[in-house]
């Protein structure tokens, strides 16, 4: 019998406000959609979902897939013990893993080549990205018996790679298995991507959401040798990728690479060089700044926001900042910085990882190496 691969989706929360559940109904769409592109690979095999969303697990059940429905509090959860579980349990060998919302772009043939890379090696480890990935893909499945079991899906290659041994490679970059759903920045992108699933369409058309700084943004990276601040956890790829397609002039300050992954946001200790500064200035002079030396910004703000308040403010702060809506954020020093990130004379996109990541990538792919025909 020919081998197969496995595909495990995790997909769980308890979203307490109405701008993460804006977020999650994207999410179940997303996953809905890339299970219809998983069923066109043939070498995918059983499809089982992790989750304790009951409506989400009925849609997914009536595509083929074996649901486990967790009932357990958000405290009680526990990524590893539960992966581990189910893996050991269904006696998987080829394991492909994903969070619910990852890889929103992922074309078929792209499934198809993660399929044919996993069953083409003896041991191995992929994952989309070194320290925090969002997809990996490994065998044999008893690997995970041989790592400290982590609490969060992030930190799942990274434990693979340091202490089971064996061989870890990275996917190709592509915008379709580098763009991850995760933040309401990651919503305005693919909301204004050609490239979204006929679910995800539909939901995120009847949510009218504001695009206008992201096609002003857009606008810039089409130009010619305009100007853009990358700031945050940027990383070379992106940089790479956007100086080979775009004529666009960077202004970059990477900083705090893998904070979340290394335990760092957690314990209090991310430092940051542009958070001093922008203690020093204050968030109207900041944005002054960025306006004097670029056209555009894409600001990974949870590395500055977790310098300034020595943690990682709540999700709906986050999330409302991403959207701009300043007027609804309780914390008053992300509410300043955001309202003065929505009044800057430049269009600044402020979101997560995934922005100067996957985020930016699929942009450049939108925009393409024929960047001058672009319209918005």
């Amino acid at each position: 019998m020919q081998a197969k691969v496995s595909v495990v989706i995790c997909e769980g929360g308890s979203p307490g406000s109405e701008v993460e559940r804006l977020l999650v109904k994207v999410r179940h769409a997303v996953l809905l959609d890339n299970l219809e592109k998983m069923k066109q690979v043939a070498a995918f095999g059983s499809f089982y979902l992790l989750t304790n969303y009951p409506g989400l697990a009925a849609e997914a059940q009536s595509l083929g897939v074996k649901i486990y429905l967790n009932e357990l509090t958000e405290e009680q959860f526990h990524f590893g013990a539960e992966l581990a579980a189910l893996i050991n349990l269904e006696q998987l060998e080829n394991v492909f893993y994903m969070g619910g919302a990852g890889i929103p772009l992922v074309t078929v043939p792209e499934l198809q080549e993660i399929c044919t890379l996993l069953l083409g090696a003896r041991e191995i480890i992929y994952a989309n990205n070194v320290m925090s990935a969002d997809v990996i893909a490994f065998k044999p499945g008893r690997l995970i018996n041989e790592i400290v079991l982590p609490a969060m899906d992030n930190v799942l290659g990274m434990s693979l790679r340091d202490e089971a041994g064996v061989e870890q490679r990275l996917f190709r970059n592509t915008a379709g298995l580098l763009f991850d759903l995760d933040t309401p920045a990651d919503l305005l992108i693919l909301a204004g991507s050609p490239a979204a699933g006929p679910r995800t369409r539909r939901v995120l058309d009847a949510m009218n959401l504001d695009l206008s700084r992201l096609e002003r943004a857009k606008k810039v990276l089409a130009g010619d040798y305009e100007e853009a601040i990358l700031l945050g956890r940027v990383g070379a790829p992106v940089i790479a990728h956007i100086n080979q397609n775009l004529k666009l002039r960077l202004r970059v300050f990477s900083e705090e690479r893998g904070m979340k992954a290394l335990g760092r946001e957690e314990k209090g200790e991310v430092v940051s060089l542009m958070g001093f500064f922008l203690e020093e200035v204050g968030p109207q002079r900041f944005m002054r700044y960025l306006e004097k030396v670029a056209q555009c910004a894409f600001l990974d703000t949870r590395v500055l926001m977790s310098h300034l308040l020595g943690h990682r403010p709540t999700a709906e702060d986050r999330f409302f900042s991403d959207l701009g809506y300043w007027q609804e954020i309780k914390n008053p020093v992300i509410r300043e910085f955001t309202k003065a990130a929505v009044e800057a004379a430049i269009p600044i996109l402020c979101g997560a990882h995934s922005l100067i990541l996957g985020g930016l990538w699929a942009l450049v792919d939108e925009i393409g190496p024929t960047h001058h025909h672009y319209r918005p």
